[in-house]
């Protein structure tokens, strides 16, 4: 973000010249203010140069022991850095100079407060009207998604004085700058692109019928990545199901264990006598197998305690100990599968899905997850993972905060557009 240059920062900065006692503090603050007053026409000139005297400035001041000029420097630099807004800034101002605070600010946030404290009871009684049995946290999330969609408002021309918050359009702007910021489409301010598109039809319209699809596409794909996400999910927290419906689900989703894969090997019986789950073909052309266990139908414990530790148990050391000998016979059938079927084997990895923390409940997921990373720590080209990491892995790949079944869904966006 552009630094904030502006006429309350440079009376904020004569303020401190003013107070400032030291020859050095006022030097250094005379060419700050000889900064910020150089821009073109006599206008005001910010850019990051002006961050830096402020830094240099306030760092004289704290030399020379002039605690109250650093305070009015660090106030101006979080205002220029946007830290703190110009309310709060006019006000700080204020009670340096004669320890007043401004009644008419006072007055128009207390109007302000009860307002919205009033407007949000209103909004309360209502959704209850129409949803007499929703619990409490219903009722927050309505209001917090009323929130989002505030900052969408909508001044309707035919309704002179009135405005219209949108229902579902911050959705639509959240899943858009997922799609800006997930590929290579540069780019610069993808939540302020989201924002535009999400309110203009008109671009909404535009984007659908862009010639070259790059954008299209990448909804499209993040719609399909999604839409699988969710369904593997589903398969991982069914306590029924087998190893065969979980490589079902997770069937042409190479893309949830990681960038640097490219794609899935055609074979999977590549070796006599062994069948891979999933053969992965890595960026550099080398495989990397995956194996899969059950999830939440695994029976029995993915850690115990050992000597005031936890550690695997013995069904993860049986897993490793299958992916091992799967990477043994691809070793020593090298030469056939490069000329059979054009994969290197050399440096073939592999990872063995497993298991759910939720599985034991009676153990912190953190316990678990450390167990299993302090395993693989020891253990070469094969690497454990709990269904649940893999899961949070990928949700996060797909560009949102919260953790695995938290996260919003992906708004069906093209059935408005004609």
């Amino acid at each position: 973000m552009e630094p904030r240059a502006d006429v309350t920062l440079e009376r904020q900065l004569d303020l401190a010249a003013e107070t400032a006692v030291d020859a050095g503090v006022r030097a250094s603050l005379a060419a700050v203010a000889a900064h910020l007053r150089s821009g073109r026409n006599g206008g005001i000139r910010g850019g990051e140069k002006l961050l830096v005297l402020l830094a240099q400035a306030r760092g004289t001041a704290a030399a020379a022991d002039e605690w109250h000029v650093v305070r009015l420097v660090q106030d101006a630099l979080d205002y220029a850095e946007g830290r703190i807004l110009k309310p709060e800034l006019d006000d700080r101002l204020r009670l340096f100079r004669d320890g007043r605070r401004s009644v008419t600010d006072q007055t128009f946030l207390a109007r302000m407060t009860a307002s919205s404290f009033a407007h949000a009871a209103d909004t309360a009684e209502q959704f209850y009207a129409e949803c007499p049995d929703a619990a409490p946290r219903d009722l927050v999330a309505h209001l917090r998604a009323l929130g989002q969609d505030a900052l969408f408002l909508e001044s309707p021309a035919d309704r002179p004085g009135r405005y219209v918050i949108p229902r579902g359009r911050a959705e639509t702007a959240i899943w858009l700058e997922r799609v800006l910021r997930d590929g290579r489409v540069d780019v610069e301010d993808p939540v302020g692109a989201a924002r535009k598109i999400a309110t203009s039809p008109e671009a909404l319209a535009l984007l659908a019928a862009d010639e070259k699809g790059q954008l299209l596409l990448q909804a499209a794909e993040l719609r399909r990545r999604a839409a699988g996400l969710d369904a593997l999910r589903t398969v991982v927290e069914d306590p029924e199901a087998s190893e065969n419906d979980l490589q079902q689900a997770l069937e042409g989703q190479y893309w949830i264990f990681g960038g640097r894969f490219v794609g899935e090997a055609a074979h999977r019986r590549l070796v006599p006598g062994d069948e891979l789950d999933i053969p992965l073909i890595r960026g550099d052309g080398a495989l990397h197998v995956v194996e899969l266990k059950r999830a939440m139908s695994l029976k029995g414990a993915l850690v115990k305690r050992h000597r005031n530790a936890w550690v695997p148990t013995a069904q993860v050391h049986d897993a490793v100990g299958q992916a091992v000998n799967y990477l043994v016979g691809l070793d020593e059938n090298r030469e056939r599968v490069r000329e059979e079927f054009g994969i290197e084997t050399r440096r073939a990895s592999a990872i063995v899905l497993i298991g759910h923390p939720d599985l034991q409940a009676d153990v912190p997921e953190a316990d678990i997850s450390e167990a299993l990373r302090t395993f693989n720590t020891h253990v070469n080209r094969v690497e454990v993972l709990t269904y649940k990491e893999l899961l949070d892995n990928a949700h996060r790949a797909l560009g949102t905060q919260k953790s695995a079944g938290t996260g919003p869904s992906v708004p069906a966006l093209w059935s408005d557009v004609e």
